[in-house]
C-alpha cells in the first residue's frame, strides 16, 4: 500500500509560479512510475505530466514549457514545478503512483493522493 500527500497548493496571479510536492509511503517508491492529474470544476481528471522509474518524463500539450516534473526517490518524493500559471491551470492536482509503466489515463494509476488545490487569478 502506498499512500501520497500533497502540499504546495494556493491562490496565485497569472504568471506566477508553485511549486507541488508529493510525499509518498513505500519502500519501493523508485520502481513506480509518478504522475500529477488535475481536474478543474465541472470536468474530467486529465493528465498533466509523469515521470518513469528509468527517468523519461511525459507532459500534456497544455503544459509543456511551463511545467516540470522531477522526483527525489531518496525522499520519496514527486514535485510539479509551475511556471507561467494560466488561469485555465486552476484546478485541484493529484498525485499518483502506478506499480508499472503507465501512461496518461486514470484507470493505469494504482494509487491517489487527496489533492491540492490551485487557483491562478487572472
Amino acid at each position: 500500500q502506498v499512500q501520497l500527500v500533497e502540499s504546495g497548493g494556493g491562490l496565485v496571479q497569472a504568471g506566477d509560479s508553485l511549486r507541488l510536492s508529493c510525499a509518498a509511503s513505500g519502500r519501493t517508491f523508485s520502481r513506480y512510475t509518478m504522475a500529477w492529474f488535475r481536474q478543474a470544476p465541472g470536468k474530467e481528471r486529465e493528465f498533466a505530466a509523469s515521470f518513469w522509474s528509468g527517468g523519461s518524463t511525459v507532459y500534456a500539450d497544455s503544459v509543456k514549457g511551463r511545467f516540470t516534473i522531477s522526483r527525489d526517490n531518496t525522499k520519496n518524493t514527486v514535485f510539479l514545478q509551475m511556471n507561467s500559471l494560466k488561469p485555465e491551470d486552476t484546478a485541484v492536482y493529484y498525485c499518483a503512483a502506478a506499480r508499472g509503466s503507465a501512461g496518461y489515463y486514470v484507470y493505469q494509476y494504482d494509487y491517489w493522493g487527496q489533492g491540492t488545490q490551485v487557483t491562478v487569478s487572472s
